[in-house]
């Protein structure tokens, strides 16, 4: 039997959302939970399964569907995130939010089954992970669970996205070198998920879970530099994505 997913769709304007509806049952999928205002759809959030795919239009009275993407993450991590909108104007946004799919509208059906076909693609790649040891004991820890890691009282500490703090202790260095190159060294003892960042600025990076963190002065230029080409590249790999979705 096919996976059943269950699936929101966040708009204000109940047309859409009626559209929605006819779009998703058409492709077989009757999961679906309809919301018309973001504080329904984060209560619904937090019921048990999560919600495997979320789209959210990114214009709401009163609110912004960005906003509530983040609130949304910080509840269900693994919700595949769909970006509803009329223009391209929060495509950063949404690649910094890892967003499976940016739907410009009008858009059709085919769009919405790329977004589930995305979902389920990533729903099945393996995810990058590390062993650490904490507490005496061989710890894996996915590495896009991770919003910084730092060195702190002669241990390792490793911030994840659900809240909680792993202490490792083991040299950060060691730490360093079993991650891939989502993650930037910005101080001394200090290294991000550059996934995780939501602002930076001359001397300090704000990361998902509202933690400010100092970045070198010394090398300000050459991090802010790296943490652009992050970005650059992201826009490229959707960017592809989407070619390749229209083919």
């Amino acid at each position: 039997m096919a996976e059943r997913l269950r699936i929101a769709v966040l708009d204000d304007d109940a047309r859409e959302l009626e559209r929605m509806r006819s779009v998703l049952e058409a492709l077989g999928e009757t999961g679906g939970e309809y919301f018309t205002g973001a504080e329904d759809l984060l209560r619904a959030a937090e019921a048990v399964p999560p919600f495997d795919v979320a789209f959210l239009d990114i214009w709401l009275a009163g609110a912004n569907g960005i906003g509530a993407a983040e609130r949304l993450r910080a509840i269900s991590p693994r919700t595949g995130l769909v970006f509803v909108t009329a223009s391209r104007e929060y495509a950063v946004d949404a690649f910094r939010l890892h967003a499976l799919h940016y739907l410009v509208k009008p858009f059709g059906a085919e769009d919405v089954a790329e977004a589930l076909r995305r979902r389920e693609a990533a729903h099945g790649a393996k995810r990058p992970s590390i062993t650490v040891t904490v507490n005496r004991e061989s710890t894996r820890v996915y590495l896009d669970d991770i919003v910084f890691i730092q060195s702190l009282r002669h241990a390792v500490e490793i911030r994840l996205t659900d809240g909680q703090c792993l202490r490792v202790w083991q040299p950060i260095s060691e730490v360093e070198g079993l991650l891939d190159r989502n993650f930037l060294k910005i101080n001394r003892g200090l290294v991000i998920n550059m996934d995780e960042v939501t602002h930076m600025d001359l001397d300090t990076c704000t990361m998902s879970d509202g933690t400010r963190l100092p970045v070198k002065k010394k090398d300000r230029a050459a991090i802010r530099r790296r943490y652009d080409d992050f970005l650059v590249n992201e826009l490229h790999v959707m960017a592809e994505a989407r070619r390749g979705g229209g083919k």
